[in-house]
């Protein structure tokens, strides 16, 4: 039998993200979407018709038909959300961060511990088929020592933002830093280990914002390996989305991993083309004037939600360990600290 799946949030993290990706998991049944906003509960009712729409996130508390709760509400209600359902005993997903602040984050996963509650933290960028080619790069040598990791993600964008990311301050968990920092911390710390020296920049380029949406952060890992992360929502043209150098090779990839794209455009997960990146998108391997097109790997969202069914099932692990998603918060609470 499916495990039934409460969804706190229908904004982009629960519309684009984890709504989808649930569905597609048969092991899992999306049983209750918690939005108060009556155009995103049609929208929800629409997408979803087996799952019951409910106003407010308290009346999940009191079911005993759920599994697992998913909080996809905004980055300031993760703590307060989180600790309710895990308190109550319920199985929980957080999506990324875990926390705005690390000491928050730490008692959180203290908290899911000691009463024998699995959670886990929504790092789906970890099956970016991008990032998962670069590191089978780094992992069979064809780099050489690896000296420097690049990573950006940069857009620029139109569409109205939602009010409580124009609108919360930096240090509250508004912000560029927050919203993307979480992912290519994590991502540069699962190649290349723990992080020993930070340095960044967290800048404010609209007129009159209260958070940062130009951001640059400096990490060098106590293996000697350097990344430098840059993450933008007002930039005029995108620079590239990896540059790995090493001792020996480098690789450069352009362009965005397509699932966020396809998801938003309502490819199913379980459609043959969900995750390929085109051939012509393809990142390249080599030395300049000598290189050539690396098949990008698949990108796999689906293994998150996979992974979390399994572990309800037999009780084994969670996909992220929580405890991973804590560094990230304290290096991004750090530098927002200085700003």
């Amino acid at each position: 039998m499916a495990r039934r799946v409460g969804l706190i949030g229908f904004g982009l993290a629960g519309r684009v993200f984890h709504g989808p990706l649930i569905a597609a998991e048969p092991a899992l049944e999306l049983a209750a979407i918690v939005t108060s906003d009556p155009e995103r509960a049609a929208d929800a009712s629409r997408r979803h018709p087996g799952a019951e729409i409910v106003p407010d996130a308290s009346e999940l508390l009191s079911r005993d038909d759920l599994d697992l709760v998913v909080v996809a509400a905004p980055t300031p209600r993760h703590l307060e959300l989180a600790t309710r359902f895990i308190e109550a005993g319920f199985a929980t997903v957080v999506d990324k961060p875990l926390a705005v602040r690390a000491d928050d984050a730490e008692q959180l996963v203290s908290t899911a511990e000691s009463r024998g509650v699995p959670l886990t933290v929504f790092q789906n960028r970890r099956w970016d088929g991008d990032f998962l080619t670069v590191r089978r790069l780094v992992e069979t040598g064809e780099l050489g020592d690896v000296w420097r990791f690049e990573s950006r993600f940069e857009w620029i964008s139109s569409r109205p933002r939602p009010e409580w990311k124009s609108g919360t301050p930096g240090a509250e968990g508004g912000g560029v830093a927050y919203d993307l920092g979480s992912h290519l911390i994590d991502q540069a710390i699962r190649l290349f280990g723990p992080v020993a020296d930070v340095y960044g920049e967290l800048d404010v380029r609209r007129d009159g914002g209260v958070n940062d949406d130009d951001a640059f952060i400096a990490l060098t890992h106590a293996s000697g390996v350097r990344s430098h992360l840059a993450m933008a929502s007002l930039v005029a043209q995108r620079g590239f989305r990896f540059r790995v150098l090493g001792s020996d090779s480098a690789y450069t990839k352009w362009g965005l991993d397509p699932q966020e794209a396809q998801l938003a455009g309502g490819m199913s997960p379980l459609d043959d083309g969900y995750g390929v990146t085109p051939p012509d998108a393809d990142g390249r391997l080599g030395r300049d004037g000598e290189t050539s097109p690396v098949p990008t790997e698949r990108g796999g969202y689906r293994e998150f939600y996979r992974g979390v069914a399994a572990a309800l099932e037999t009780g084994g692990a969670m996909p992220v360990d929580p405890r991973d998603a804590i560094e990230p918060i304290r290096i991004i609470e750090a530098l927002q600290a200085r700003a």
